[in-house]
């Protein structure tokens, strides 16, 4: 049997990276997908890849720094598929700068994406989760929540202020509804790259990044969404509050 049979699944970022691979993984284990993400084009190339697959899964575009973009997310999850059993907070952006350089637009602009999106998310979510008997929640973070990056502060603090959030959603909506929070090391996505720009050769920096882990090599998509669909699915059953950190050996080697 597929491990997410039956269970309906919010993804937010999911049209890019990790999130596209998540929403792809979770549609095959049998979720119905409500995925979130801020490009079109992307999001109907996704819908139509889950479909033609024989899963289901619906589209909400828009800002998930907002309130309001969240509520959508489950509003949809609810009208389509009849409630939300999984939260998955995924969209994530950099914000690059020194704190004495950054844009106190880029600040505020990371802080909400990676940050209050979560909580907005959650506070939409969590009464779905309730009404259905509980469910999971999984938030991707980053191994910037142990280790600093050069021109990273926006990144750094937005991913590091998710470990003691974790704990205290598990502890407020346990034992009904668990929440983990994923740690990824350097994993090649757009975003990898795009961070590899405060370096001054950002190839370079992006190789580097993968040899100097304990197992030489940089993460792959699918490395996150396998992480995640454990934690979502029953075979984490007593796991909450925890946060993994998925790095090759990153922080180790």
């Amino acid at each position: 049997m597929k491990k997410l049979e039956g269970k309906v699944a919010i993804v937010t970022g999911a049209t890019i990276g990790m999130g596209q691979a998540i929403a792809e993984r979770f549609a095959a284990e049998g979720a119905a997908v409500v995925a979130g993400g801020r490009d079109l084009e992307r999001g109907h190339a996704l819908l139509n890849g889950i479909r033609a697959a024989g899963g289901r899964a619906e589209l909400v575009t828009g800002d998930i720094g907002t309130l309001e973009t969240n509520q959508a997310l489950v509003a949809r999850a609810k009208q389509a598929f009849g409630g939300v059993d999984i939260l998955v907070a995924n969209a994530g952006i950099l914000g690059i700068g020194s704190v004495t350089e950054v844009s106190l637009e880029t600040w505020h602009e990371c802080i909400a994406t990676n940050l209050h999106a979560v909580f907005y998310l959650c506070r939409a979510g969590i009464p779905e989760l309730q009404a259905r008997g509980g469910g999971s929640i999984v938030i991707n973070g980053s191994i910037a929540a142990m280790k600093a990056f050069p021109n990273h502060p926006a990144y750094c603090a937005s991913k590091g202020a998710l470990v003691p959030l974790v704990k205290q959603l598990a502890l407020d909506y346990g034992p009904k509804i668990r929440a983990n929070l994923m740690c990824p090391g350097p994993v090649d996505t757009p975003l990898l790259w795009d961070s590899a720009k405060a370096f001054p050769d950002p190839a370079v920096a992006v190789k580097n990044a993968g040899e100097r882990t304990a197992l030489k090599r940089l993460g792959l998509p699918s490395d996150i969404a396998n992480l995640a669909l454990f934690l979502a699915s029953d075979d984490s059953s007593w796991i909450t509050g925890t946060s993994f950190t998925i790095d090759g050996g990153a922080l180790v080697a």
